[in-house]
């Protein structure tokens, strides 16, 4: 495979299967819908995924390819407007022949390039790497990486758990379906990836949200070791997987309510795909998630075992100061509507809380205020979790950050929200969550971009775009903060931290 061949606005790729034709524009050659794996309807459903057929002639790669089954995001929710994520399936259509992947790669010749993999958002039920967000022309325009998303099984399609249910060798891996899915695309990336211009040997995984809790997994399988180099943790740091008798009870409500037993488990790859996605949405897609099974994943990802897996692999974790808000969209609460709900998630405590957070944050709205509790209680004390465990099983770098800076969207009301770093990784900063366009959004994108494009290159972010970034230590505990002004913070609200690393979890993070 020599490389990329450029014909006016057309590109062509070999890759192990066939050759393939995308296109160009502004320098950057796109390929999408590229095979990684066979179709996974029929005999492949619920089993290990296997490379495609080869092909012969030459494969169109100009638009998106089919994503896993899956409900679309509610178009009327404010946030999912803010971040279009109904538009993860709007394109390609939808079906089991979803094991495809996306690339982006600089036109211009050059030494072989860093590359980037996307691992999308969306717990491990929903979106794609279809998502605009995840666009990476911006970051390919910059000359310096390549940047590849995957499409991939999801919710029982990819984490169905049979093998506690008498689904034999078979089924042995259905639990990690999904998983084994975006194992599969980066041998493909290990395979195919120098003929785009790509590095091999140095690939980084960015995920945020659901993509982050994918990461964690993959730091934790022996299969995935050393098909990626670094990895970036967004919002998604995942201590401990799903308990696994709970995923059996999921697995075993699904086959309930499709009038199946253990003895016609069979009967499971003879039906339609639309009559499992009905199935799996009235029982609630987010039950069906991959758990330790001894084989594939054999510990949780914060546990020794699986830390020492990970060894050698540089890691950035990070957080957005008002992450829950994608929770919630009560945005006129009060501050005795904010009372009530803490009271009903954290009882004789709430006061407490209320008080520590009032205290620092006078003027934030209700509605933020509770955004942010929920994250300090979730979403950063788990990155706190990772950061801390990660640093002291050590061989590897790790650092934290943690974006502060509102969005002007929907005129701020969501602060700095989930996934606010994500078009700005990505330099999308036309996407409103980033500002559409705005100068302040531009800088951040600008930051950012430098920030892991170096990262990707040699496994220190440090750049001139940003103040000089200490690893973690759990004595300074240095933050780099994304804000109008970026600046290093040592142990950002200590208090606050304090606070909630002792704290039981919330009986209910809604009220």
């Amino acid at each position: 495979m020599s490389g990329i061949c450029v014909d006016g606005v057309f590109c062509k790729a070999e890759t192990t299967h066939g050759w393939i034709e995308g296109i160009v524009s502004a320098g950057v050659c796109q390929f999408k819908a590229v095979p990684y794996g066979a179709d996974t309807g029929g005999r492949g459903r619920f089993r290990p995924p296997v490379p495609p057929a080869s092909w012969s002639g030459v494969r169109p790669c100009f638009g998106y390819g089919m994503v896993s089954p899956q409900v679309p995001s509610d178009p009327g929710s404010a946030y999912v407007q803010l971040i279009q994520y109904e538009q993860a399936v709007a394109e390609g259509g939808m079906g089991e022949d979803c094991l495809k992947l996306n690339i982006w790669a600089p036109e211009a010749p050059g030494p072989k390039r860093p590359v980037m993999v996307s691992i999308h958002g969306g717990g491990f039920a929903i979106s794609s790497g279809n998502a605009r967000i995840y666009d990476g022309t911006q970051l390919a325009r910059r000359g310096e990486v390549v940047v590849v998303t995957i499409t991939h099984r999801l919710a029982a399609f990819g984490h169905l758990n049979l093998a506690d249910l008498g689904g034999g060798e078979d089924y042995s891996g259905s639990g990690a379906a999904g998983l084994l899915d975006i194992v599969l695309a980066l041998k493909w990336v290990r395979d195919n990836i120098s003929a785009f211009g790509g590095d091999p040997g140095r690939v980084t995984l960015i995920g945020q949200s659901g993509g982050g809790w994918k990461i964690c997994a993959l730091l934790a399988m022996p299969v995935a070791r050393g098909l990626f180099h670094r990895a970036g943790v967004l919002s998604g740091s995942l201590p401990r997987l799903l308990n696994r008798e709970d995923t059996a009870k999921a697995a075993a409500g699904l086959l309930a309510e499709l009038d199946l037993s253990r003895a016609t488990l069979a009967r499971l790859q003879e039906l339609p795909w639309q009559t499992l996605l009905n199935a799996q949405t009235k029982l609630g897609a987010m039950w069906f998630q991959p758990f330790v099974d001894g084989r594939f994943l054999p510990a949780h990802p914060c546990d020794p075992q699986a830390l020492e897996q990970s060894r050698g692999v540089p890691l950035i974790v990070s957080t957005t100061l008002d992450d829950a808000g994608l929770f919630f969209s009560n945005f006129t609460l009060t501050e005795e509507g904010l009372s009530e709900l803490l009271a009903a998630a954290y009882g004789d405590a709430a006061a407490q809380i209320l008080s520590l957070y009032r205290a620092r944050w006078p003027h934030k709205s209700p509605y933020l205020l509770h955004a942010q509790i929920i994250t300090d209680s979730g979403f950063r004390r788990f990155a706190y979790e990772q950061v801390e465990r990660t640093f002291e099983r050590g061989g590897a770098p790790v650092y934290l950050y943690q974006w502060n800076w509102t969005t002007p969207a929907f005129d701020g009301r969501f602060g700095a929200t989930h996934a606010s770093d994500v078009a700005a990784s990505f330099g999308n900063h036309r996407d409103a969550i980033i500002g559409a366009g705005s100068a302040a959004g531009a800088r951040l994108c600008k930051a950012a971009m430098a920030m892991w494009t170096q990262f990707a290159t040699t496994g220190d972010p440090n750049t001139p775009e940003l103040p000089h970034w200490p690893e973690f230590d759990k004595n300074r505990r240095a933050a780099l903060i994304f804000d109008t002004e970026l600046r290093i913070v040592d142990d950002p609200d200590q208090d606050v931290r304090l606070f909630w690393k002792n704290m039981p979890p919330a009986q209910s993070v809604f009220g």
